[in-house]
């Protein structure tokens, strides 16, 4: 027994020279997160504030939030925030004040990738407000794959973007406005982008999670668009808030069901549900946000109280930034994954650096490809949910 004790060493050290390159070949998890062109303005974030914050350090990827479509065709969403509104050197990346032909985030952006080479950025097209002319682009795949190509990659900024990604709110169902182009419309347009942008660009779209029967999930075939996609950003929040504006009080991106849960709405279920489908695990990114909703007229700490409205918000009512509700209302509750606060008469849920973790956890743990978060200037100024997700 003892002379084939050498054998077998060799044959394990045989096995894991063949499997350490296999495990080594596994995609890296994607840490991303959104960039707002119009954070420029009353938000006051800027390119800047990701670096001093310690986020790029932190991120794989950052989306630049929103690019619109018009008659069918991507087009910019906010030109001067985008690339005409000059940066003097206090408010650049690199310290310098513009000087040449291109302004505004996108300058800032090409200063952010060199010092960060390995930060990809891509143009997100879509959004609450810009996806009913989704419709329109629907028609016509090629023609809208064929425009996006040729902004994305305008000479204007080059080097600028690694791809694309794709927030239609929401093909074959209601948003906004209502899309009938069918269940293969997201397919036809995905299939479009990927032919156009090749395999060296990626090419990504942020979906749905509603998970309910013949919800938004079941009108569209997410699964057969898996095909053309890297990935998909599953927006798990927002399940629950304001539009209720008398409650049940609710966290708005449980992470998994409980007791008194208004509908079996959370994310464990719209992440099981997409992979039944047949969508890749590794082509999931888990959604987090960096903001809360809340209600006002509260009595109860406890999820399921009833409210007479919204609570305040800086920028609309039932909403407020992660970074002013640690201190303006600190959690004092944890439910289903994710945490809550209750002070005064205002009920709000939103994630904490230590609920992001354990989230970024169950998304390593369920074999995800990353997470994503909504969106960069709802964190602190050093980036607490960032440095959260990211370790």
């Amino acid at each position: 027994m003892r002379k084939r004790l050498p054998v077998l060493g060799a044959v394990l050290a045989l096995v894991f020279s063949v499997l350490a390159p296999i495990a080594d070949a596994a995609p890296p998890r994607k840490v991303m997160a959104y960039f707002t062109d119009w954070g420029v303005y009353d938000r006051n974030y800027h390119v800047k504030d990701i670096e001093t914050s310690g986020a790029a350090a932190r991120l794989t990827h950052i989306n630049y939030a929103f690019g619109n479509v018009v008659d069918g065709k991507c087009a910019a969403g906010d030109p001067p925030a985008d690339y005409q509104q000059p940066y003097d050197a206090a408010m650049s990346v690199s310290g310098v004040a513009d000087t040449g032909d291109l302004h505004g985030s996108f300058n800032q952006f090409l200063q952010l990738k060199k010092l960060h080479p390995n930060l990809k950025l891509l143009w997100s097209f879509g959004g609450w407000t810009f996806s009913p002319p989704f419709t329109e682009a629907a028609k016509d795949p090629a023609a809208f794959a064929e425009s996006c190509y040729n902004l994305v990659f305008d000479p204007r900024w080059t080097g600028l973007f690694d791809g694309i990604d794709i927030d239609w709110e929401y093909p074959n169902a209601c948003g906004l406005a209502c899309d009938t182009s069918g269940p293969q419309a997201f397919t036809n347009v995905m299939s479009a982008l990927r032919a156009k942008f090749g395999p060296g660009k990626l090419v990504t779209a942020a979906i749905t999670a509603d998970n309910t029967p013949g919800g938004r999930i079941d009108a569209t075939d997410y699964a057969g668009a898996s095909r053309y996609v890297d990935w998909y950003n599953v927006m798990t929040y927002d399940y629950f808030g304001t539009w209720s504006a008398q409650g049940p009080t609710a966290p708005h991106s449980p992470l998994r069901s409980y007791a008194g849960i208004p509908a079996q709405v959370y994310a464990d279920a719209s992440i099981q549900k997409l992979r039944q489908i047949g969508v890749p695990n590794q082509k999931l990114l888990l959604g987090l946000g960096f903001y809360g909703r809340g209600w006002d007229g509260v009595t109860q700490k406890q999820p399921g109280g009833t409210a007479t409205g919204p609570a305040p918000g800086t920028y609309e009512p039932g909403s407020e930034d992660y970074k002013v509700l640690k201190t303006k209302c600190p959690a004092n509750g944890k439910i289903a994954g994710t945490a809550y606060a209750h002070c005064g008469t205002q009920w709000w849920s939103y994630d904490t650096p230590e609920t992001a973790a354990s989230k970024a956890g169950y998304a390593k743990s369920q074999g995800l490809g990353g997470v994503f978060a909504w969106e960069l200037s709802g964190d602190t100024a050093n980036a607490e949910m960032v440095h959260a997700i990211s370790r």
